[in-house]
């Protein structure tokens, strides 16, 4: 066990856990709900840019991408900028609507929202349901980067690198909510930020700098530094379905929309995306670039995923690896959060209290249910992730894309077209939904496009033609500003 790689890493953990009991301590009496799951909507500019993006860059940016960039060369690297727009896009598009209509109805959830739109109780039963289970998979892989990064960096066994990083986690989201997970993911946005920089300076640095980096590359594979990568796995369908994948399809996901109701004013949007989208180029392209360049430094791998924590501790001082080893920790800790948070959201909102009204008043009896099925999930992760594969970002993907299947048609739609109705959207999330999973299951490649692609197609068709049968929701007008 490394000493020196862990005192940094243990000051940091502590750094949460305190910034969770300020959070804990500031939390406003009276509703509960919208303080323990929105932070009361109180975010600003630079926090709400911070919580998207360190929620947006997960394992698979800082474990997962890296690999993938390690294994197919500097044509990934290309690719993955093509996520620039995420932040842009997921602002932009949701961003003022979602927090009129959010304000306006007191939505807590994303299928509060859904509801409001097309007071259908089944649609919000599927909803949930199909989060419940994509962001099972989801979290998992953030434990398994997080299990991975102890192991590698400061000589944890596997195992017992899963149960610290596991009940670090639990603990910090049961006990400090959606104002804990902000007030992390804005610190940690800032440590993900200049372990990035370090990072990368530091493997050039080892490489003996970048045009040697790039002749050892091009010595090992000629291909790591062709733009179509190792493989020639970069077509273009692979490349269109990526970008649907990682940065159109974003708008779709859950833990994405719900930041977007949460923040103070537009004043708040307007800086978050600016910053925000500053933020995820600089982590996009430095880890992705320190994963293809980390081949000519460690040119035989043979767990991709590895690539990342292993060059901490070759390339860095041990003092710096440590300091460094909390930035991708930081991002797979503010991810999972928000999707615990979200999940623990789901359970307790759209499915407990929708059969049982009467106690949504009962403040006592909804902390203990958070902090439980927090817990509970918690402990199911840790069980999912103790035999873990050995490339993650195919396994993120997959539930990144069953997520995007099922939401983004009925969240668009419904918040910028009049007539969707409810028989379009259950339409649209079942066909998305189904197709994905069978195409993604079977490993079924139309023209070479990712499953993604035909399903949100199929998707948006299905949301058309259910559309045509049932009446319009009876919904608020949206001439309306958000708060100032």
């Amino acid at each position: 066990m490394k000493t020196e790689v862990l005192l940094p890493l243990v000051g940091y953990l502590v750094l949460v856990f305190a910034i969770s009991i300020y959070a804990f301590r500031r939390r406003k009496q009276g509703n509960f709900l919208n303080e323990f799951f929105l932070g009361g909507r109180s975010m600003g500019g630079f926090v709400l840019a911070m919580t998207l993006t360190t929620t947006y860059v997960s394992a698979s940016s800082f474990i997962g991408g890296p690999g993938a960039a390690y294994k197919y060369g500097l044509g990934w690297v290309l690719l993955a900028m093509i996520q620039l727009p995420a932040i842009w896009l997921s602002l932009g598009i949701l961003g003022k609507k979602f927090a009129i209509l959010a304000r306006r109805y007191n939505a807590v959830t994303l299928n509060d929202m859904l509801y409001a739109r097309y007071q259908s109780h089944l649609l919000v039963w599927l909803a949930s349901l199909s989060l419940i289970v994509a962001f099972l998979g989801a979290m998992t892989v953030q434990f398994i980067g997080g299990a991975r990064l102890l192991e590698t960096a400061a000589g944890i066994p596997y195992d017992t690198g899963l149960l610290i990083f596991g009940v670090t986690i639990a603990l910090y989201t049961a006990f400090g909510g959606f104002r804990a997970s902000v007030l992390n993911d804005a610190m940690q946005g800032v440590v993900m930020l200049l372990g990035t920089i370090l990072l990368l300076v530091g493997v050039v640095h080892q490489a003996g700098g970048l045009h040697m980096a790039v002749e050892k590359l091009s010595h090992i594979n000629p291909q790591l530094i062709s733009p179509k990568g190792a493989d020639n796995i970069l077509s273009p369908t692979f490349m269109a379905s990526f970008w649907v994948l990682v940065c159109f399809g974003v708008i779709g996901l859950p833990h994405t929309a719900v930041r977007c109701i949460s923040y103070k004013d537009s004043k708040a949007v307007h800086r978050g995306i600016i910053i925000g989208t500053i933020v995820v180029a600089v982590l996009m392209l430095g880890m992705h670039l320190a994963g293809a360049l980390g081949r000519a430094i460690l040119p035989d791998l043979t767990i991709p995923d590895l690539v990342i924590p292993t060059l901490m501790i070759t390339v860095l001082p041990p003092a710096l690896a440590g300091i460094f080893l909390a930035a991708p920790m930081a991002a797979i800790m503010s991810t999972i959060n928000a999707q615990l948070l979200q999940s623990s959201a789901t359970i307790i909102k759209d499915l407990w209290l929708r059969t049982r009204p009467d106690q949504s008043q009962n403040e006592s009896r909804l902390k203990k249910l958070s902090t439980g099925i927090t817990l509970v999930l918690s402990a199911l992760l840790l069980l999912a992730a103790w035999n873990p594969p050995e490339m993650i970002i195919w396994l993120n993907l997959l539930a990144f894309g069953g997520l995007e299947a099922v939401f983004l048609w009925p969240l668009v739609l419904g918040l910028y077209w009049e007539k969707a109705n409810s028989a379009g959207a259950l339409s649209a999330m079942i066909v998305g939904g189904l197709l994905y999973a069978v195409l993604a299951t079977l490993k079924i490649q139309f023209l070479g496009f990712h499953p993604i692609v035909p399903s949100l197609l199929l998707s948006l068709l299905a949301f058309l033609a259910g559309n045509c049968f049932g009446r319009p929701a009876v919904t608020a007008s949206m001439n309306t500003h958000p708060e100032k």
